[in-house]
Formats: C-alpha cells, sequence, structure tokens
C-alpha cells in the first residue's frame, strides 16, 4: 500500500516549508529512515527521512513550497501504482497543438483533428473551459467521455496550479512572497527565472515615504527576519501584553557562580542561575508555566524554558527540557550544547518546540521589555549587571544589580500573580546557595 510522505511541522508557528532537493529520483528503492529529501524553513534546514522502505515516487519538484502535512512524496511497493491524482509536479513548457495532438488518436473523420471523444464529453469541456489534449480517456476505442472530463476537472481544482519556473526562482518568490502567477516569464520555453521574480518585486516596491534621503542599501524582509517580524507582530495583536520591572541584588549569586566555575568543565553564568531559578520559581507558581491555545489554558508540571539566542541574521529559541530536574552544571552545558547547536545551524526540529516559559538575556543594556513567545504566558527579559549604590540595612553600599522584566501575558495572568513571580524570583537569586546544589 502506497506510504504518503507528507511535510513536517518543523516548529510551533511553522505553516510551510520548500523542499530544496530531491535526494533521490522516481524509481529508486529508498529504505526506511534513509534521506529523501533535504526541507528549508525560515529557522531550520532539515533532511526529510523515507518513514517506510520501497519505491521512491516524488509528487512536488525541487523548490516547491508545501503547507504542513502538505503530500511530498509516495514510498511504493513493487509493482504499486500511485494514485492518480498524485503525480510529480513538474514544471513544463507550454504544449503546441501539434505535440498535444501526437497523444491521443486524432478522429476517423472531420473535427479540424479533434480528439476522439463522445458528444457529452465535448459538451462537458466546452462548458468548464478544458483542453481536451490533457484528458485521459477510458472510454471504448480510446474514446474520451464525459465521466473522464469531470475526472480531470475535479484534478485540476484540487491541485494547485504549477507555474513553468526554475527552482531558483520559485525559492525568491517565496522569500518576497510574490506570486508567480502574476509574473511576466522571460527564461526559455516561457519559463520564469530568478530576474523575473526580481523583476516584479522592483515595481511592487511602494514609494518610499517623502522627506528620507536615499538609503545607502535596500533588502526584501526575508528568511528567519520575515519569520521573527510576522511572530513578533502577531504575538502583540493575540494577546495582552504587560510588563514588570525589578531590580535584583545578584552580588552573592555572581560570587557564588564564580566559585563554581573554577571547579567545573563549563563556565557557570548568571543567565544559567537565572534558568535555574525560574524553574523553581514556576514550580511555587504555577500559573506561569502554561499556554493559551485555542481558547484553553493549559497548565504543566514540567518545565521546559526557551533560551533565546542570537544569530547574525536573526534570532532562534531552542528548548531546555525539564529543567527541574537538572543541577546547574547540568543547565550550563546543555545550554552551551544547544546555543554552539543553533549558530551552526545544526538544531532539530525537536529543539524550538515545546517551550513552557522564556528567558531573553540581552546583557548590553540595562533594561527592557521582551515580546511573548507564543503561546506561552511568560516571558523573562534579563538586562545586564552593573555595580549601584543601593541602601542595605540602612547604610550606602554598592551592590551587583540586574534590572529584570517579565512580560505577562493578561488574559492568563493577573497583577497578583506576576507580582508573586517577580518577588519569589527575586528572594531565590538573592539567596543563590540552592541554586548551585
Amino acid at each position: 500500500m502506497a506510504t504518503p510522505i507528507v511535510m513536517p511541522r518543523l516548529g510551533d508557528f511553522m505553516t510551510e516549508g520548500t523542499v530544496v532537493r530531491l535526494a533521490r529520483s522516481q524509481g529508486d528503492q529508498v529504505g526506511r529512515g534513509e534521506v529523501i529529501a533535504e526541507i528549508e524553513t525560515e529557522k531550520l534546514n532539515y533532511d526529510l527521512e523515507a518513514v517506510a522502505g520501497g519505491i521512491f515516487h516524488p509528487v512536488v519538484v525541487e523548490g516547491a513550497t508545501v503547507a504542513v502535512d502538505g503530500l511530498i512524496a509516495y514510498v511504493l511497493e513493487a509493482g504499486e501504482k500511485a494514485p492518480e491524482a498524485e503525480t510529480p509536479q513538474a514544471p513544463a513548457a507550454p504544449t503546441s497543438t501539434r505535440q498535444a495532438s501526437a497523444r491521443r488518436p486524432a478522429a476517423a473523420s472531420g473535427g479540424g483533428g479533434a480528439f476522439r471523444s463522445t458528444p457529452g464529453a465535448r459538451k462537458v469541456a466546452a462548458s468548464l473551459g478544458l483542453d481536451l489534449a490533457q484528458v485521459t480517456p477510458t472510454g471504448p476505442g480510446g474514446r474520451i467521455v464525459e465521466a473522464d472530463v469531470r475526472a480531470f476537472a475535479d484534478q485540476q481544482s484540487a491541485a494547485p496550479a504549477v507555474v513553468p519556473s526554475t527552482p531558483a526562482a520559485r525559492r525568491l518568490a517565496t522569500s518576497l512572497g510574490v506570486d508567480l502567477s502574476q509574473v511576466t516569464p522571460t527564461g526559455p520555453a516561457g519559463r520564469i527565472v530568478e530576474a523575473d521574480v526580481r523583476a516584479f518585486a522592483d515595481q511592487q516596491k511602494p514609494a518610499m515615504p517623502p522627506g528620507l534621503p536615499e538609503p545607502s542599501r535596500s533588502e526584501p524582509l526575508r528568511g528567519m527576519r520575515r519569520s521573527i517580524a510576522q511572530h513578533m507582530s502577531d504575538s502583540l495583536k493575540n494577546s495582552a501584553q504587560l510588563s514588570y520591572f525589578m531590580d535584583v541584588d545578584v552580588t552573592e549569586g555572581q560570587r557564588l557562580r564564580r566559585e563554581a566555575s573554577q571547579s567545573a568543565d563549563t563556565t557557570i553564568t548568571m543567565a544559567h542561575l537565572l534558568i535555574k531559578a525560574c524553574a523553581a520559581t514556576l514550580r511555587r507558581v504555577p500559573t506561569m508555566n502554561s499556554v493559551l491555545t485555542n481558547g484553553e489554558i493549559h497548565y504543566f508540571d514540567q518545565v521546559n524554558i526557551g533560551v533565546a539566542v542570537a544569530l547574525d541574521d536573526g534570532l532562534i529559541v531552542p528548548v531546555l527540557r525539564d529543567v527541574g530536574s537538572m543541577d546547574i552544571h547540568q543547565i550550563a552545558d546543555a545550554t552551551q550544547t544547544l546555543s554552539e547547536r543553533a549558530r551552526a545551524n545544526d538544531l532539530s526540529p525537536d529543539d524550538v518546540v515545546g517551550g513552557t516559559f522564556t528567558i531573553s538575556v540581552l546583557g548590553s543594556v540595562d533594561g527592557f521589555t521582551p515580546i511573548l513567545n507564543p503561546p506561552q504566558s511568560g516571558i523573562l527579559g534579563v538586562g545586564r549587571s552593573v555595580q549601584k549604590p543601593v541602601v542595605n540595612r540602612g547604610k550606602i553600599v554598592v551592590r551587583e544589580m540586574m534590572t529584570l522584566s517579565l512580560t505577562a501575558d493578561h488574559q492568563v495572568i493577573d497583577g497578583a500573580v506576576a507580582a508573586s513571580f517577580m518577588r519569589r524570583l527575586q528572594a531565590t537569586i538573592e539567596r543563590p546557595a540552592a541554586l548551585l546544589k
């Protein structure tokens, strides 16, 4: 039985992916677990593996953009045929009348080279505006019957139109959000080439606002940057975000983590202490460890913390799972490994999904307002650690202070809950000995 291979969901917010490369060809024998295609999303590259062994039958071409759960290929058993509606979607040059006629027997008399077909078939084809040259006949003597025309019409309405174009043109169109059906082709055999897409995109650009100087350079919002922009915009539109700020004394935490680093292979940072402290605090204020989706609030006992990692062209948030079960050294090792893999573009889909809370460290500023990572209900922003004069036991002393900012979804988190979380987190950080056990 034919085994379908579909576009996997490689992130919480992924809606589509691009098949940038087919690793095997039509008719190749493949084994279960063998890489058959390379998938590209805004944040990840992924090797798609066969879920069964058999004969490879792709239904898309390289460069195709496929929705999550959309069909990419079949793996067939020996002698098995793929379902009729699923044939490889390859760009094709326009077919001349003579070439089309060669595929079907001509009528015995008259008809100007018409294909053998019943009157009912011709009437339906005319009413639907269909070319009989594209219809597969199943009637007696190789004739096209009415049922053939209606089946072809159903296939055409169910399948997206394939615009003749090069893989590079399709990839660029996807990144720029260009509809290829609107682009004028100039390539060989009427194909759209990359230059056509760029020319169309340039024509669609809105005029610069008046009064601005000539830009030194311009580039489209695409790839990871486009994904982040959409994600952040949707976050603000779909949640009631409110932020809370608090200064925390990290003098003792800095001292203890430096001592711990001297006896460890991995350097312990304040970020690691904060991850551990957040895990402990989320267990005491479990309402913060929640997500809002489809009109339901889901609460979790397990704490999975996403840690924002800055990249050259954007931001990615790999997830530390079950942080409450880790000691500080395990957190440090896991965080370093995920960060290195993120910067090497080596994260797997499982590494970036399933977070219940997020921490974003921006140690070059005193404080900032982080934007929620939906559907999570909370995110902690971490500013820089700096020495400041503070009042301690009635005296002005110099202490190392850090500004923390919590953004919470007010649809789920009341102000009292957010304040309770911040007070407990402050107490945990300012008495850090337990975090290092």
